[in-house]
């Protein structure tokens, strides 16, 4: 069942987060969502410039840092741009994230990498460089909303109760490749078999079991839940269809110390680096953090 791109999930109680692989997605809890309507796939290119040319909306890649926020910076970083991975040559210790980000002036998501590329081709391309305020504005001009962590991770698994990965326990099952992963050594070399070393076209791998594209892979997704280091801090339950949703909080109660949730993996999730692409999977992320690998897709609630 679908509506304007989006489908209708049903909703219940689930086994939420997994003791098999980080910390902070334990204890398994056991979560209770409402029904809701899910998009079908992340947010695109073509969708969000169709947003931005109705709206007028500038991104927070494309607004400079508000000085307050960072005191004692260099003024002449405190402009408008966004972090871009980068490759490195040769084999790097993975503690260290600087190896492969770099701060591009310039970069948002009309200039992917940043000044000089642009999305012409990526029209099905998730958009990136997104933060939580941008997410939250596409949503409310859609008439959406963010997920919360549960109902994402409910969608993401798609009827497969505690499963490992969203379609089963096979990572690559008869070596048929399910999502935009990393695939080689981290983070010098990519093999990519599936043809694309950053992000990729939605619906190019198979869905899950409710029809939903990319919950895996190809880039992370906000949600409007705020971190917590573990399921135990939190209290998932139903959510109510006439509450506020958690994303819409004023734009002055957010600030660069804030961290919400961010799920589903990316196209530089590496089994040797990041093995998060699966729907167990959650890392924090700040609001105003934008990236080439995060993007966003919107839910509404089933009257």
């Amino acid at each position: 069942m679908s509506q304007h791109g989006m489908t209708l999930v049903p909703g219940g109680a689930f086994r939420m987060g997994s003791a098999a692989f980080y910390p902070e997605e334990g204890p398994v809890i056991t979560a209770e969502v409402d029904s809701l309507w899910v998009d079908d796939h992340p947010v695109t290119n073509d969708a969000f410039r169709r947003f931005v040319a109705d709206t007028g909306h500038v991104t927070v890649a494309e607004t400079a840092p508000d000085p307050h926020d960072f005191p004692g910076a260099d003024p002449s970083l405190l402009v408008p741009g966004s972090q871009v991975f980068t490759p490195t040559a040769r084999p790097v210790p993975l503690h260290d994230w600087t190896q492969w980000w770099r701060w591009v002036p310039g970069a948002s998501w009309r200039h992917p990498e940043g000044p000089g590329s642009t999305v012409h081709g990526l029209d099905l391309h998730p958009v990136v460089h997104i933060g939580l305020e941008d997410g939250q504005a596409y949503a409310a001009w859609a008439g959406k909303r963010l997920p919360t962590e549960a109902e994402w991770e409910h969608a993401a698994r798609g009827g497969l109760d505690g499963a490992t990965y969203a379609w089963g326990e096979d990572f690559m099952p008869n070596g048929q490749i399910m999502a935009n992963t990393w695939h080689g050594d981290f983070p010098c070399r990519n093999t990519a078999p599936h043809g694309h070393t950053r992000t990729s076209p939605v619906r190019k791998f198979p869905p899950n079991g409710y029809g939903l594209y990319d919950m895996t892979g190809n880039v992370w997704e906000l949600t409007a839940t705020r971190w917590a280091p573990n399921h135990s801090a939190q209290t998932p339950g139903p959510v109510p269809r006439d509450a506020a949703p958690a994303c819409c909080t004023p734009r002055t109660t957010l600030s660069e110390h804030d961290r919400f949730i961010i799920k589903g993996g990316s196209h530089l999730c590496a089994p040797s680096y990041c093995h998060r692409y699966r729907p167990a999977a959650r890392q924090a992320h700040g609001p105003r953090d934008t990236t080439s690998h995060v993007g966003f897709r919107c839910v509404r609630s089933a009257d």
